[in-house]
């Protein structure tokens, strides 16, 4: 069964939110979804976004692939950085806990930066 991870839309015309869904390739936009990992406003300015990291990164170990917007969107929290942090663990490149540490820099630089750019 190929699994996608995708945006299901909801809200009314021209003031669309999404879900963040895990859902068969074969399953309708808006139809039945295996699970759902969060939510996508672009309405609000910035856009918001919450996310369940845990449930995203064990998604995309098991497999499922992101479509180009969800892809974005996991980049963007980090989820897809630390994918390729523990394959670098895998391969015996680095332990885990450097590989955390080096997230925990990646995420306080990203919110370093999205603060100096609210206030400008």
């Amino acid at each position: 069964m190929p699994v996608k991870m995708r945006l299901a839309r909801h809200g009314r015309k021209r003031f669309a939110y999404y879900h963040i869904v895990v859902a068969d390739s074969r399953s309708p936009r808006d139809g039945r979804y295996i699970e759902s990992i969060g939510t996508y406003n672009p309405n609000s300015n910035p856009a918001t976004i919450n996310l369940d990291f845990d449930k995203a990164y064990d998604w995309l170990t098991k497999g499922a692939q992101p479509t180009d917007t969800v892809k974005a969107i996991l980049s963007y929290k980090g989820v897809l950085y630390k994918k390729h942090l523990m394959g670098g663990v895998k391969k015996g490149a680095f332990d885990v806990v450097e590989a955390e540490k080096r997230l925990d820099n990646w995420m306080t630089e990203k919110t370093q930066q999205s603060r100096q750019k609210s206030t400008d």
